[in-house]
């Protein structure tokens, strides 16, 4: 089974605070990597849109940036462009958005590049083993870099049900093609009872795709199932009522994520950050009260045991609306989560099974899962 290496957010010195955990975590979890002075290495993070404030902040990616130095590598920040309208669709406001929510040196000491350039037109093409895709197509610094360090805020997410690092790599290092392919089989539709008539989802709409009247009306031919309408809805008057394209969509995301880190397994580390676990993605621009209470810090050389650690974890966890062992992303989302975890491992991505082990005493620890 993979190891798996978990720090709670509670400390009582100077020398054992935050920051030295997330350095351990790397020291610990990934203390087989090596770096040939002067490899690229990508720290795949998400630079949050603008009016968020729960993506991960770059003080906390900062001791990363560090330590990745210290093992001979040259860090850079990294993501994609995004398919929707928003602050982040092209590298110029990508770029400036970054700089509004802190991603500067010496925050960081580590420049950001746009991964699939100004437009989010270059990529390479990455042969598969799927069941789905054949190759894949990644933006060209993630695939370029010698080594990949993802860096991801577990949330949960209105298509995949959670997000974390699976949904980091395959959706966030695709090219703004490659989501395209990845939404495509999702179709949402419109509850005409609940519609308001506001139009925020036609604005929000990428593909022109949404004219409102006396209700919203989606012109599926157009609709490129980004799912943007759905967040964007004050009323919660749009869904995607069939289960099984939505299923789609996360196995698409776990085999795009197998051909992010392809050729990189051994440079390569995944942190999720269990705090501020929303509801929804960063994507949106605000924020919904958290599903549950700030959990710690995971880290591990296998992106689906790390994945399904974090998982576990907010399962056992006591909610505001939800008891300790209930899924919470599937409550509130009425979706499956675990089926990119599920075939994520059928394609040889990693493992499932793990053995959780306390960055503090080095020891194993035990789920209280019900």
């Amino acid at each position: 089974m993979s190891k798996v290496y978990f720090s709670d957010l509670s400390s009582k010195t100077e020398e054992d605070n935050l920051i030295s955990r997330i350095k351990k975590l790397f020291y610990v979890a990934g203390k087989d990597i090596v770096y040939n002075k002067g490899e690229l290495i990508a720290l795949k993070v998400h630079f949050g849109e603008k009016g968020i404030d729960t993506f991960i902040r770059p003080v906390q990616v900062s001791p990363i940036a560090e330590v990745v130095k210290e093992a001979g590598g040259n860090p850079f920040l990294t993501d994609t462009n995004t398919l929707y309208t928003g602050s982040r669709s092209n590298a110029v406001d990508h770029h400036r958005t970054a700089q509004e929510n802190g991603w500067l040196r010496p925050v960081v000491d580590a420049p950001v590049v746009i991964a699939d350039g100004l437009h989010g037109h270059e990529f390479y093409m990455v042969k598969i083993k799927g069941k789905h895709f054949k190759e894949v197509k990644i933006g060209a610094a993630l695939l370029q870099a010698n080594g990949i360090i993802g860096i991801s805020h577990f949330k949960g997410h209105e298509i995949t049900g959670f997000g974390g690092t699976l949904k980091n790599l395959g959706m966030g290092c695709a090219s703004r093609a490659g989501k395209v392919i990845m939404h495509c089989d999702v179709k949402p539709e419109v509850d005409i009872s609940k519609c308001i008539a506001c139009g925020k989802c036609a604005d929000r709409c990428v593909a022109d795709a949404i004219t409102v009247e006396k209700y919203a009306l989606i012109e599926l031919k157009k609709c490129i199932g980004c799912g943007e309408c759905k967040i964007t809805c004050p009323e919660e008057a749009i869904k995607v009522n069939d289960t099984s394209e939505i299923e789609k969509v996360q196995e698409k995301i776990a085999e795009y994520a197998l051909g992010a880190v392809k050729g990189k397994k051994k440079k390569s580390l995944y942190y999720n950050f269990i705090v501020d676990v929303t509801p929804e993605c960063d994507c949106a621009s605000w924020r919904q009260y958290p599903l549950v209470p700030d959990i710690g810090i995971v880290a591990s050389k296998d992106p689906v045991a790390v994945d399904q650690a974090a998982y576990d974890l907010v399962t056992q966890t006591k909610g505001h609306q939800y008891d300790a062992g209930n899924d919470k992303f599937r409550m509130k989302h009425n979706i499956n989560p675990q089926i990119q975890l599920l075939h994520a491992e059928k394609i040889g991505l990693g493992k499932r099974e793990y053995e959780l082990i306390d960055i503090t005493t080095l020891k194993p620890m035990k789920l209280n899962l019900l």
